[in-house]
């Protein structure tokens, strides 16, 4: 039954992340920004975003009021607001940027905590599949998408936040009816028992030296996400370049979210055979060769091909990292582990954001595309690096844990 709401909690942000993320560009195009504008709000919105995971992720860590579930109900909460300011403000592109920005930044902000929210259930005693339920949160990115390109060409970009505001409300039902079983540890009890837990490393540098090929392959994975930011928040461009419209957006974001399925729902008898590590490593290949596809692309079945890499790209990195995290670092990192996931995939967003539509303006779609793949290629060698050429863990924490270097 956790597995099932876990989904419904998955597939309803995914949902708005296709209505908010994916569509930024075509929302934000309509009403009059220009490249440039577009890259420096969702540079904005990245940068505090990345800044402020972390910091929330500390939060949670710590014995407090604020825990993994409380915090999604207020994201959930801001950003359904946020889209009903949107509905009745159409004309001022300030308030527009604001609050575009803060939805956009909320959004992003607890998708950690999600991740985080499905492992503090595991370790209660609830049955959740993570896998399985992430695969069909991309599942519902890619339902949503088939549909919403050709009906934002039929009825107007004014679509997107009632689509989000009808998914927000969904999902502030569910993670308000999220609440772990009779016989579990409870929100409260689980603050005080947390004091007992080792030592929670809040300190960037401290972190980064209990966990050195993590903070490298953070790095890699700015790398990975400029280049994955690049294609999805400048989609709509490089598909009009190649001859195609909305309708062609949609089909394009549904083909890389519904691959997705089938990978993350079997993330766990993968593993069995290929380690987290080397399924990182292979991700940062895939995110390579899915832009370096896009350089030579000339119409949309290139496009096409380059978004069925997500297979091997997105769709392996999310899990893995997230089971990488979970098996390598001390129970009061954990949120803080996946936040810096998420905070390294926005930096890779923040830098995107502030060269690729200023690239896009003055040079052309070409050399955008090249920027990404060289940036990403420097993320390939540092990914490999750190997952097979570093500790996971330094001798420091043998005291808390067993150290583990490998396999």
């Amino acid at each position: 039954m956790k597995t099932v709401q876990y989904a419904l909690l998955n597939i309803a942000y995914f949902a708005a992340f296709c209505t908010v993320h994916a569509c930024a560009a075509v929302y934000l195009l309509a009403h009059g920004f220009s490249n440039t504008e577009i890259g420096i709000l969702l540079a904005i919105a990245n940068v505090i975003s990345a800044v402020a995971q972390p910091v929330i992720a500390g939060i949670i860590d710590k014995p407090g009021p604020l825990t993994n579930r409380r915090f999604i109900m207020i994201s959930v909460l801001v950003i359904l607001i946020g889209s009903v300011i949107l509905m009745f403000v159409q004309n001022s592109k300030l308030i527009i940027f604001i609050v575009y920005a803060i939805i956009y930044m909320i959004q992003f902000a607890y998708q950690p905590v999600m991740t985080a929210l499905c492992f503090e259930y595991q370790k209660a005693g609830c049955n959740i599949l993570y896998g399985l339920a992430r695969g069909l949160g991309s599942a519902g990115f890619a339902v949503t998408s088939a549909f919403i390109g050709g009906a934002v060409e039929k009825h107007g970009v004014m679509l997107l936040p009632v689509v989000t505001i009808a998914v927000m409300a969904v999902s502030l039902v569910l993670i308000i009816t999220f609440i772990k079983p009779k016989g579990a540890v409870s929100e409260d009890a689980e603050e005080a028992r947390t004091e007992d837990r080792h030592t929670a490393h809040n300190n960037p540098i401290e972190f980064a030296r209990m966990y050195p090929a993590y903070t490298l392959f953070m790095v890699a994975t700015v790398c990975f996400f400029f280049a994955h930011n690049m294609i999805n928040d400048f989609m709509i461009q490089i598909i009009r370049s190649l001859g195609g419209a909305e309708t062609e957006l949609g089909y394009a974001n549904f083909l890389q979210a519904i691959l997705e399925l089938p990978v993350m729902a079997l993330i766990g008898i993968v593993l069995k055979k290929i380690s987290d590590q080397k399924l990182l490593i292979i991700s940062g290949i895939a995110f390579f060769i899915k832009i370096l596809i896009l350089v030579f692309a000339h119409g949309m079945p290139m496009f096409y091909l380059s978004q069925c890499f997500q297979l091997f790209a997105y769709a392996v990195f999310i899990p893995a990292g997230a089971y990488y995290v979970s098996r390598t670092m001390d129970e009061l990192d954990q949120v803080k582990g996946q936040a810096f996931i998420t905070s390294a995939i926005t930096l890779g967003g923040v830098f995107s954001n502030l060269v690729s539509g200023v690239i896009l303006d003055h040079l052309g779609i070409v050399v955008m595309l090249i920027t990404g793949s060289v940036v990403c290629f420097v993320g390939v060698v540092l990914g490999y690096i750190a997952m097979s050429r570093m500790p996971h863990r330094t001798l420091a924490a043998s005291s808390q844990s067993e150290h583990y270097t490998g396999e």
